[in-house]
């Protein structure tokens, strides 16, 4: 059985020779997002409330290219800071 990518999964994309890790942000059925890098956001001076603290570095990866994923691990707390916050596991296929 050949892996399907879950929201909050860790993965590994071997990309034609470049290797690319980080978490399955986004899913639907035409594409994938991988979450590759994050940084804070500068203070806009324009608003008042800022909602989003961060900008999110995204990868598409589409269904055909799913195959070149390796699973890794899943987190069940996406707003931990470190590994053991996250609570990742093993999940099984």
């Amino acid at each position: 059985m050949s892996y399907i990518p879950r929201i909050n999964d860790y993965v590994i994309w071997n990309r034609m020779g470049h290797i690319l890790k980080g978490w399955v942000y986004f899913l639907d059925e035409k594409y994938i997002t991988i979450e590759i890098g994050i940084k804070p956001k500068p203070n806009c001076e324009y608003t008042k409330v800022e909602r989003h603290k961060y900008i999110h570095t995204l990868l598409l990866c589409y269904p055909w290219q799913w195959k070149e994923l390796e699973y890794v691990y899943t987190r069940k707390n996406k707003y931990g800071k470190t590994l053991e916050d996250m609570e990742v596991f093993i999940r099984e296929f």
